[in-house]
């Protein structure tokens, strides 16, 4: 038997480490890795760590803080796949453009298409487009 797997966008992640960022579909997405496996593209890393230093820039958290909390990320089953450069420059670059969003939101809904598994997601744009293209978003009931 496989273990059912979901994107995860940096979204969710980051409302784990921000106390007000927390919600309860977050929480619900946290717990259910404890059956599922998370998917994240390559960009991920880098999103997390920005997000953590520019945090530490603005005081909402120390250092202390953000080495303990990429700690607890990497003892969870999130796996990174890699993107090439060529699907970066082409796929990812026409969704965003496609749809008005980010390329990095594009890497996760791109990464969901790819594999055809469902999106976690606080982002309610990537939500959105998601949905509009046929994608499923990520409800901790289904596992």
């Amino acid at each position: 038997m496989t273990t059912p797997r979901f994107v995860l966008d940096n979204s969710v992640v980051m409302s784990w480490c921000f106390e007000d960022e927390s919600s309860e579909y977050a929480d619900k997405v946290l717990e259910s890795l404890e059956n599922c496996e998370a998917v994240v593209p390559s960009i991920w890393p880098l999103e997390v760590g920005n997000v953590l230093l520019v945090a530490e820039r603005r005081n909402r958290i120390d250092e202390a803080s953000s080495t303990h909390f990429l700690e607890i990320l990497n003892a969870l089953p999130i796996q990174v796949e890699p993107d090439p450069p060529d699907r970066i420059f082409t796929r990812i670059l026409s969704l965003a453009r496609m749809y008005e969003m980010s390329t990095y939101d594009a890497s996760y809904l791109d990464l969901a298409m790819r594999v055809d598994i469902e999106i976690a997601t606080l982002d309610e744009s990537l939500r959105r487009v998601a949905k509009q293209v046929g994608m499923e978003v990520y409800s901790h009931e289904t596992t």
